[in-house]
């Protein structure tokens, strides 16, 4: 590929706040872009989802707070505000594993892309949910993520939500408490969920492999 990979990054929104503004920290676009990646903003256009897939190298879908089908959970899901960008997260992850392209998800993005393959969660982590705090999980010996990241690592806490069936994913990092904190599809080129907020460590943080391993994704064939 002589060109830079085109990575599809689906924005967040301001949920909060009314929904009014696409969002997206920094950190996303910008550690794509220091691995040697091309980063662009999707917006929540079902109707585009299809040229996404078709124009891009891969996709990273981001954190985010926004309401999950209540057939995800075990147990009775978190109140979140609802929010156009789910049904296109779907149509999105669909279409690029369709073409075993690169896919990477963050926080809430992991958690669909698990849902997606059979996982189920739970809203019941409140202690995993502290911005400032970090803590350590460890990864699965001879899993992609371990050849990324090492057998250990720091990373932040903050989500609500948690996997507690992984179904057919493959969990291949957890916290020491047990919560899984990464897993990875079987059988792909890349895909891959984390469940700490990478784009808020910065690119001396190990985790910045994790946008090194999207990229080099894309130059290796299928």
């Amino acid at each position: 590929m002589s060109r830079p990979p085109r990575v599809a990054v689906l924005l967040d929104e301001n949920t909060s706040s009314g929904g009014t503004r696409y969002e997206a920290a920094k950190g996303y676009l910008d550690g794509i872009v220091r691995v040697g990646g091309a980063p662009f903003g999707v917006p929540y256009a079902s109707a585009l989802a299809g040229l996404v897939v078709d124009e891009f190298d891969a996709l990273l879908t981001v954190g985010g707070r926004y309401a999950m089908p209540a057939e995800w959970y075990v147990g009775e899901p978190a109140p979140s505000p609802p929010s156009d960008r789910l049904p296109v997260e779907v149509a999105l992850v669909a279409g690029f594993l369709g073409r075993d392209k690169p896919v990477l998800g963050i926080c809430a993005g992991m958690q669909v892309l698990a849902a997606l393959n059979g996982a189920r969660l739970t809203a019941q982590v409140p202690e995993h949910n502290e911005r400032g705090r970090t803590h350590e999980v460890r990864t699965a010996p001879g899993s992609q993520l371990a050849a990324l990241l090492g057998e250990r690592l720091s990373v932040n806490t903050f989500h609500n939500e948690a996997i507690v069936d992984p179904g057919a994913t493959l969990p291949v990092a957890w916290a020491d408490d047990g919560t899984i904190e990464a897993i990875e599809l079987p059988g792909r080129r890349f895909a891959i969920g984390v469940q700490w907020h990478q784009e808020l460590h910065g690119p001396d943080h190990p985790g910045e492999a994790l946008f090194r391993g999207l990229i080099d994704a894309c130059r290796t064939e299928s």
